[in-house]
């Protein structure tokens, strides 16, 4: 019951908010995307994560606004669903995508819990491959946010290894509509490094994912420091994932990559020309 009269006031919270979201570095965010962030509903080990995430700061580069029909590209666990899915209930509009229908097993348990929350999630495909169905109708989106997801394109995950990076750049140009904005976040390769460490360490060049979303015809915008971490120096072991939240080598020098903390990132905005 409590739950329940919390779930109610938070949207009721969503649906009074107004205003466009600053684009600066300061939490200069909508009381209602607060509230979304500081919601007791939210998984607490996500919560614990904010300090390397920075979910309002990054959000508000991005320039979201509570009316946006904003589309995810693989949440995945629901790190970012857990806030963007309440915010956008009430105005606005949050697709969900994954590689297949078992991809979305997470979100839909999140939406069984908590339907007033979470009830309003769309789902669709992505990347589709060969003409199939089910994708995000093309120009119907305002914002395509992808998190952490492009080295994945680039080793050619889920793709018989495959790098189809370029081909999903172009699906999220045709999801969205004309002057809408891609927002990415990854891992960040240093530039000096060889390019062949993009096909098996996690990381990713800003020129190379500026190379890419330019090919597909977007434009770039903005590049944020707001997810930075200069304590990361990107030559591990196992990679990227060497590092929290994954921690592949388990208990070996664990303290070291604690304190390291998650991986440096870059935060970058891109907007689909008007014509």
């Amino acid at each position: 019951m409590i739950r329940h009269a919390f779930a109610s006031a938070l949207l009721l919270a969503l649906a009074a908010s107004s205003g466009a979201i600053g684009q600066s570095r300061e939490a200069r965010t909508d009381p209602a995307l607060r509230a979304a962030i500081a919601a007791p509903t939210r998984t607490p080990a996500n919560v614990a994560r904010d300090r390397y995430r920075h979910p309002a700061e990054t959000l508000a580069f991005f320039g979201i606004r509570p009316t946006d029909t904003v589309v995810e590209i693989w949440p995945s666990g629901g790190w970012y669903t857990e806030i963007l899915a309440p915010w956008l209930a009430a105005r606005g509009a949050y697709y969900a995508t994954a590689m297949n229908e078992r991809g979305h097993n997470r979100l839909r348990q999140l939406a069984s819990a908590h339907p007033d929350l979470y009830g309003r999630i769309r789902y669709a495909t992505f990347p589709v491959f060969d003409g199939a169905s089910g994708g995000v109708p093309n120009g119907t989106a305002d914002v395509v946010l992808t998190f952490r997801n492009v080295h994945n394109w680039r080793m050619g995950e889920g793709h018989d290894r495959q790098d189809y990076s370029l081909d999903a750049f172009r699906q999220m140009y045709a999801m969205l509509k004309p002057g809408g904005t891609l927002g990415v976040v990854d891992h960040r390769l240093p530039e000096s490094a060889s390019d062949a460490r993009e096909r098996t360490s996690g990381y990713m060049k800003v020129s190379t994912i500026r190379r890419l979303a330019e090919q597909a015809g977007f434009r770039f915008v903005a590049a944020s420091e707001v997810n930075a971490n200069p304590r990361d120096t990107t030559d591990y072991p196992q990679g990227v994932w060497t590092l929290p939240p994954t921690l592949t080598l388990h208990d070996q020098d664990r303290a070291r990559y604690l304190a390291i903390g998650e991986s440096d990132r870059m935060t970058l905005r891109f907007m689909k020309p008007r014509a």
